[in-house]
């Protein structure tokens, strides 16, 4: 396993790293904690993983419950994630709420600050590697109070990486390149970016080149929802409390076309899904890859990426191509949440510097 780090910060976190939120939601299948628990120590015992990334939201604090269970004896040689933002701690929005719909979201600093507390409480920690604002909208990118609570909590110690986590689903371009252009100390975004969703990650990356000069990417949906994981057929069924059970068949049917034409990546020893985690890395500010974990079969493959060969030159061009013409399958354009176009007048404030 090699591993990366997110400049100027002193964390160095594996290139593929394990998000919580298979194991702590419910949204990709049931697992009991003890099934997560042992999940998340032979990640790291047997594969070397070494970013755990959770957030106060995923179950109301299990994701975080599960990490400070199985590395409670060994803090120092792993590395948290978490995210705050969501009032997890409304008990009435929460028995209000449905399915996967949002909770309130707050960001005040007195709010910030009390959640972060709460987040080391679950964790059995005093700090916190990697701190991201979950699924922040345009008013918290133009709030200066968010971010400056942020420099603030590195300055305490509480936190060492800061940044902010841009969803849940695709969209948000705006969004993450305002959040660059205003706060260029910021250390790093999680985004959506794959081989089949390259818009707009791709743009988010190059706005951070422009002006965020140690803005580095953590990266979800490595394999467009298990889509890159090769295994998908046209008649394909989820189960009943899958979230992929909800998407249009267009999607599975679209999706599975497109993925024929990717046949040349599975080559040398390598798998589908372990190209497309290096197509990934390919990227220098892809600092790590965060794919949806289920099982353990699942682990070793996706772990075996970052020791896998690199995508050859001419792998690389052919994805670049076939992503031109939309892998040769004419569809609908993606309807995208967030601020696709910039807004009239929204021109962005002059830098800021770190306080």
């Amino acid at each position: 396993m090699h591993h990366r780090e997110f400049p100027g910060t002193g964390v160095s976190v594996s290139e593929v790293g394990f998000g919580l939120w298979t194991l702590s939601t419910g949204w990709w299948g049931d697992k009991t904690d003890d099934e997560a628990v042992a999940m998340l120590r032979d990640a790291y015992d047997a594969h070397g993983i070494t970013f755990f990334d959770a957030a106060d939201a995923y179950g109301n604090g299990r994701s975080e419950r599960q990490l400070a269970a199985a590395f409670g004896t060994m803090r120092d040689r792993v590395v948290y994630g978490t995210k705050i933002g969501y009032d997890i701690y409304d008990t009435a929005a929460q028995s209000a709420r449905r399915g996967q719909s949002e909770l309130p979201q707050r960001f005040e600093p007195v709010f910030m600050r009390h959640a972060v507390d709460e987040c080391l409480r679950r964790l059995n920690t005093d700090y916190i590697d990697v701190l991201q604002l979950h699924n922040v909208k345009m008013a918290h990118v133009r709030d200066p109070l968010v971010w400056d609570t942020l420099r603030a909590l590195t300055r305490e110690g509480k936190i060492r990486a800061w940044g902010a986590a841009f969803g849940p689903a695709i969209g948000w371009l705006y969004e993450a390149v305002e959040l660059v252009e205003r706060e260029r100390d910021i250390n790093t975004i999680q985004m959506i970016w794959n081989i089949l969703e390259q818009h707009p990650g791709t743009a988010m990356l190059d706005a951070a080149r422009t002006h965020a000069p140690n803005c580095v990417f953590n990266i979800r949906v490595t394999h467009a929802s298990g889509m890159l994981e090769g295994k998908y057929t046209e008649d394909t069924v989820f189960p009943e409390n899958d979230h992929r059970r909800h998407r249009p068949r267009s999607w599975l049917v679209n999706g599975v076309r497109k993925m024929q034409t990717l046949d040349f990546l599975a080559s040398r020893g390598v798998t589908l899904g372990q190209a497309a985690l290096q197509w990934l890395l390919a990227e220098p500010r892809v600092v790590t890859t965060l794919p949806n974990i289920y099982d353990r079969e699942q682990l070793a493959e996706f772990a075996g990426a970052s020791d896998a060969p690199p995508l050859t030159g001419d792998q690389m061009r052919r994805v670049a191509e076939l992503a031109q013409r939309n892998f040769g399958v004419a569809e609908e354009p993606m309807a995208y949440k967030g601020t696709m176009h910039r807004e009239p007048g929204a021109a962005s404030e002059p830098a800021r510097a770190a306080s």
